[in-house]
Order: C-alpha cells, then structure tokens, then sequence
C-alpha cells in the first residue's frame, strides 16, 4: 500500500512541477494555512516539530517558513521522494524523511508539534486515518501538540466531489489529483479523544470553493497585471472572516483541530 502510494505521488510530484506551478494559488494557500500556525503554534520556540508532507513546500515556499521561526529541527515526512527533493531544492535546510504517515521511522515521544496539513485525508478510509493518527500520536511526546487539518465533508461542495467518480472530476481537470477518507469534525474529535488526545480548539479554514478560485488564479496568473493578483488574493482572504458565522460549518473547505497529547 505504502509502495503504490509512494509511485502514486512521485508521478503527481512529476507533473506539478512541470506543468501546474500555480504560484498564485499556492500563495493563497500558504496565507490561510500560515495565518492558522500563527495562532495555534506555540508563543515560544519548541525544540522538535514534524510536518506530515512536503506537497506546500515542493509547490511553493509552503509553512517552513512559519514553522522555522516556532521550532529549532523541523523535519518533513512524505511518502514520495520527488516531493522532498523539490522541497529540500527550495528550502536548502529542511530537513527530509521518506515515510508514509501510517508507518513513521522515528523513536516514540521525540516531537514537540506535529502539523498534519490536509495529509491524513489522502488515506483511503477511516481505519487507515485512525491509524495515522495513532502513529502520530506515538511519536509525539507526553503534552505534545497536533494540528490537523482534513477536508470537510460537511461542505456541500466537498460532499458532492465525494458523490462523484473521480475520473470524471479528473477530466473536467477539478481534480489533478486522488482524494481520500476525511471525517466531519465530530467524528474527528472523536477520533482524537479515542487515541487520547485531548481537543483544544476547532476551526474551518478555506471559505471558498478552491476548484473555481484555482481556474482564476491561473488565469490571472498568465494574463493579469501584478496588482490584480495583488486584489484577488486579499479578495479570497477576505472571505476567511467567513471562519467566525454560525455557517463555517458548511463554509469551510477544511476542518481543523488543534489537540495536546494527554498522556
């Protein structure tokens, strides 16, 4: 399983870093997902932190630079070499690990924080996240923090993607890449307080639809001056006070937790 998962996101690596930069987009992404860390990491430096993928870094500056500024050894893990490669290329100091989230290389108890950006929901059921979840555990130590983002079912928008064979989303070009399980926050927690963690905060992140802001941010991206870009993004970032309505449950892409390791 970790083998094909490993070729899968290799050939994935291949293609994004010839023929889908979206450096625009990325950039987007990288505001929401920094802004988050910046609020939910810890006020002083950590000695260990773990990323649980390389796919921001390998597309774009990504969180290491957020992440090196809350902890003194950052260390990515993805299963796929060509994504490490591309990220170890733009960030000449990151440190790499080829291993699959499920099965981590390193002793119990060695990190202080673990973020967990949008990883655990590329698995293929709710066993294989619960697993993960479980490894992530293992390796965090004893008051330990986790952030854990996953696609949120309970957009309506990602509940149909999920309704929909993903080869027909692939070739309308909605999808370029395969998705997974993902829990709704409820079942989430659940998950979390069942591998004891204790759960922290909640938040939903990403109040827009991503398969229509990507197609324009390309097309900004090839055809619009530097201060259009410059809008469109504080357009979509705007959107993010979305987070705080009564509606973000069904607003956000992402559902994310932020949890201490009890014992």
């Amino acid at each position: 399983m970790a083998t094909d998962r490993a070729a899968y996101w290799n050939a994935i690596g291949r293609i994004w870093q010839t023929s889908r930069p979206q450096k625009l987009w990325r950039a987007h992404s990288d505001q929401v997902n920094t802004a988050l860390l910046e609020q939910w990491l810890p006020a002083g430096q950590v000695e260990r932190l773990l990323k649980t993928d390389a796919f921001d870094e390998a597309s774009s500056p990504g969180l290491y630079p957020a992440l090196v500024r809350r902890a003194r050894y950052v260390i990515e893990a993805d299963v796929s070499t060509v994504m490490l490669q591309a990220a170890r290329h733009r960030h000449s100091t990151l440190r790499a690990a080829v291993a699959d989230v499920c099965r981590l290389p390193f002793a119990d108890s060695i990190f202080d924080v673990i973020v967990s950006n949008s990883t655990l929901d590329h698995l293929a059921c709710h066993a294989e996240i619960e697993l993960g979840l479980r490894e992530l555990y293992r390796v965090l130590c004893p008051g330990g923090l986790l952030i854990v983002t996953l696609d949120n079912p309970t957009n309506p928008a990602i509940a149909l993607r999920n309704a929909l064979p993903f080869s027909l989303l692939n070739r309308l070009g909605i999808l370029p890449y395969q998705v997974g399980a993902t829990m709704n926050a409820k079942r989430l927690g659940h998950a979390l307080r069942q591998t004891h963690f204790d759960v922290l905060n909640e938040a939903y992140v990403m109040h827009h639809l991503p398969e229509i802001s990507v197609q324009f941010a390309c097309l900004l991206e090839r055809h619009a001056s530097h201060k259009t870009q410059s809008r469109y993004l504080r357009l979509l970032m705007s959107l993010e006070r979305l987070g705080s309505w009564p509606t973000r449950t069904l607003t956000g892409y992402f559902v994310a937790m932020r949890a201490v390791k009890m014992r």
